[in-house]
């Protein structure tokens, strides 16, 4: 593709919806250019917004990480599987009681959004990922499943990367839980399925052409864009590599080594 080919299929795009780490940064460190990004983005009278399929933590956690790195406050507005199931039941189950399998933290930030969260005779059950996940915890989930009760995921990855490695994520959790109950989760909100696009599209105000979708993970950010109707690009910079592209069934529209390549076409 050509220099002016790239700069036509980006000059539609008016908001940069952007994966997190591997793709803007790694662990706690900046990707390089990847503030310079942003501010090319601003130039150019553009806009972006994070958004993560992680529902271990709050938006406010990733919010202030962000703070730390220099990001403006106007890039902080951070989108998750999270909001985007809580979304999603409060449509789905208005006045409904929900069985959270989750952390403190998303527990208090779906609650403040207005899901009435119970220990007892859920309405439906929501599995998030957890870390501080027990056997307790799976026994409750699981019984309450094999009951019937409607099952709402967050996200469906299998593992989530560390800077030590990768731990266990919402795939395996849910694997754990099709083992017991032999259910599995009735709609999965998080990247690459719509309701996270959903969510993105209510708190953006943007259409769907409008929207790029950046991340390196070709299954589910560049999925994300390219089965919903944004451009979708990988970058590089993470998990996936263009041996990956050769034999993925998802092909990127465009494909750079990290965010700051976008720049000069920009």
């Amino acid at each position: 593709m050509t220099p002016e080919m790239i700069k036509e299929r980006l000059a539609g795009i008016k908001c940069f919806l952007l994966d997190m780490d591997g793709t803007f940064y790694l662990g706690d460190n900046l990707i390089d250019g990847s503030l310079d990004f942003l501010a090319a983005l601003e130039r150019t009278g553009r806009t972006a917004r994070f958004l993560t399929n992680n529902s271990s933590k709050s938006a406010e956690v990733y919010a202030r990480k962000l703070e730390k790195m220099g990001v403006k406050e106007c890039y902080r507005d951070v989108i998750s599987s999270g909001h985007a199931a809580a979304h999603y039941c409060l449509d789905k189950f208005p006045g409904g009681k929900c069985y959270l399998l989750g952390n403190e933290a998303l527990a208090a930030e779906l609650t403040a959004m207005g899901l009435e969260l119970t220990q007892e005779d859920p309405d439906y059950v929501l599995v998030a990922f957890d870390t501080t996940l027990d056997y307790q915890k799976m026994c409750v989930v699981c019984d309450f499943i094999r009951e019937g009760k409607p099952y709402i995921a967050t996200h469906p990855d299998f593992n989530c990367p560390t800077e030590t490695g990768f731990i266990p994520d919402m795939g395996a959790i849910m694997a754990f839980i099709h083992a017991s109950t032999g259910r599995w989760a009735d709609i999965i909100l998080g990247k690459p399925n719509r309701g996270i696009v959903d969510e993105a599209l209510r708190r953006t105000g943007f259409e769907l052409h409008e929207m790029a979708m950046v991340g390196d993970r070709l299954y589910t950010d560049v999925a994300t864009g390219v089965n919903h109707g944004m451009t979708g690009i990988l970058v590089l910079s993470g998990e996936a590599t263009m041996d990956d592209v050769a034999t993925s069934d998802v092909k990127p529209d465009l494909i750079f080594g990290k965010l700051a390549d976008m720049i000069p076409y920009l």
